[in-house]
């Protein structure tokens, strides 16, 4: 996710679980062997959530919590947020906190859960973004194929970069950011997603009505460079690329395409720009080797609270302090991952007799 605003984030610190009486679903103790685990078919991924789990302004968790009927509490101190399930439908919701590294020790303890039966699980990680006007508009969504990271490099500031380098920024195992050398892809810099199975969900959703709203229309209309920009949410599918700092601006969103390309070896595609997905796609990749996961079930869905980038005329500095304030597209973000995501959901879940075993191609 992109970092959002401070009062959000110390609220979604402040409150990381919703006061709730916890009923167990199966005689196990935690972090203890379990001699019949829950069943998952399917795992809900967010990131955050603003204040309470219900009831307030929502966050990416709350919609998937209420309509859903994610309303069994698991006890789970070894992460972020208490998980929720609902033992109708076997489907698990988790809020992994913010950031890659919280996203990797919550996905890897959840995996690692003998209270949960997670061999068949499908995984669908839904969550907010910024998202490149050259390719889509705030409330659009992307399926993503490719995460790339964007923390594995050198740096160096801008103001001390040599002459003729397009970058600062650039590759740990490169001389330069122009070195020509092939890109390393051995050591967490792309992960590649089932590719089959993230075409299967666009061409379920790509229809899928999405709600425009006045506040973001007034927004894309600013960019009047940007035709993609200025159209009403839509899906599609687009890459994301995956970094801890909050970066903003047209350089930055061109350093994030050039990455993208490099190391997907032009393959993908850059759209989203997020926090968690390197971490946890690699704790999936981990869990797989041991049985405990199935990394060709993972969906990555990413929607757009705001743009990488500001409208003309106006500096990159400034557009960044002003999101800071609330994202134009937050509300529409999240309703529309619903609204995408659950499509796919409800499809896995009414047909299992056909998914459990092979997954939709």
């Amino acid at each position: 996710m992109p970092a959002f605003l401070p009062g959000l984030l110390l609220a979604a610190a402040a409150a990381p679980a919703v006061p709730a009486a916890a009923t167990p679903l199966a005689p196990c103790a935690i972090a203890a062997p379990c001699a019949r685990p829950l069943p998952v078919r399917m795992v809900i991924v967010t990131m955050f959530e603003i204040g309470r789990d219900e009831g307030d302004t929502a966050g990416e968790f709350q919609l998937w919590k209420t309509r859903r009927n994610l309303h069994q509490r698991i006890p789970f101190p070894n992460g972020y947020h208490d998980l929720y399930y609902n033992p109708d439908t076997q489907m698990l919701g988790i809020v992994t906190g913010v950031g890659s590294v919280r996203a990797a020790a919550a996905i890897t303890a959840v995996g690692l859960d003998a209270r949960l039966d997670l061999s068949h699980a499908y995984w669908l990680v839904a969550g907010i973004a910024g998202i490149d006007p050259e390719d889509a508009s705030i409330g659009s969504a992307a399926w993503a194929r490719y995460v790339v990271d964007g923390d594995l490099a050198h740096e160096i500031d801008a103001r001390e970069i040599p002459a003729g380098w397009s970058t600062g920024y650039f590759p740990i195992d490169r001389k330069g950011p122009d070195d020509p050398a092939p890109p390393r892809q051995d050591g967490g810099e792309v992960f590649a997603l089932n590719p089959r199975l993230a075409e299967w969900a666009y061409r379920l959703t790509r229809d899928t009505p999405l709600p425009d709203d006045p506040r973001i229309a007034r927004e894309r209309v600013r960019y009047t460079d940007h035709p993609h920009a200025r159209k009403p949410p839509f899906v599609l599918i687009g890459d994301q690329f995956s970094a801890m700092t909050f970066w903003h601006g047209a350089l930055l969103n061109r350093w994030a395409n050039d990455h993208t390309r490099y190391f997907t070896q032009g393959k993908g595609q850059f759209v989203t720009s997020a926090m968690e997905e390197t971490g946890t796609l690699q704790a999936i990749a981990y869990l797989a080797r041991i049985g405990r996961v199935d990394k060709d079930r993972v969906l990555v869905l990413r929607a757009g609270s705001n743009y990488t980038l500001p409208p003309p005329g106006v500096t990159a500095a400034d557009y960044l302090l002003r999101e800071n304030e609330g994202y134009a597209g937050l509300a529409a973000s999240v309703e529309n991952l619903y609204r995408v995501g659950d499509r796919v959901v409800t499809e896995l879940l009414a047909h299992w007799d056909r998914y459990e075993r092979t997954p939709p191609d």
